[in-house]
């Protein structure tokens, strides 16, 4: 079983200090017990994660997710893709997409691991290779093909993919 709510025993400490009182069968004055419930948002996602991950890490739902969209310029050093990667990162947030650009200066395979660790949905690679040839790489983290798509449809094809997710939980 997984405990996302939980229930904290309250006794009468608050019930005193406010004057809470009822009158019990004998008609005498009594604090009340009390007692209160919450759900844990720790816990929340900690089930969602113990109920969501492979052997990279994290496969948040959508709804859970710290970012719908990840983007990832894989050669920083180079021009074109950071301002290509900038684009779509730009275009996301304009559509209202929760979107988180990693543009460290970190080694691709460093980016992907951490993209996968995190859990983000849907991830959108920039890359030179891909970019003379007008293509970005599209990948949702719960499958594992990728897929070319011309970079003019990146923004459009991303909000596809975040909509098509949000429709299979409804």
């Amino acid at each position: 079983g997984i405990e996302v709510g939980h229930i904290v025993y309250l006794g009468t400490k608050y019930s005193e200090a406010m004057g809470a009182r009822f009158l019990d069968e004998k008609g005498s004055e009594r604090p009340m017990i009390m007692g209160c419930y919450g759900i844990g948002v720790g816990r929340t996602v900690a089930a969602a994660i113990e109920q969501n991950h492979d052997k990279d890490g994290i496969l948040f739902p959508v709804p859970l997710a710290p970012f719908e969209v990840t983007v990832l310029p894989v050669q920083m050093h180079e021009p074109q893709v950071v301002e290509t990667a900038d684009r779509i990162y730009q275009g996301l947030l304009e559509h209202g997409i929760d979107v988180l650009i990693d543009d460290r200066e970190e080694r691709a395979g460093v980016k992907f691991k951490d993209a996968d660790l995190q859990g983000i949905p849907v991830r959108v690679t920039v890359g030179t290779k891909g970019i003379k040839k007008g293509e970005v790489e599209i990948k949702l983290r719960a499958e594992p093909e990728t897929s070319m798509i011309p970079v003019d449809e990146a923004v459009s094809r991303a909000r596809d993919k975040i909509k098509t997710l949000y429709d299979s939980i409804q």
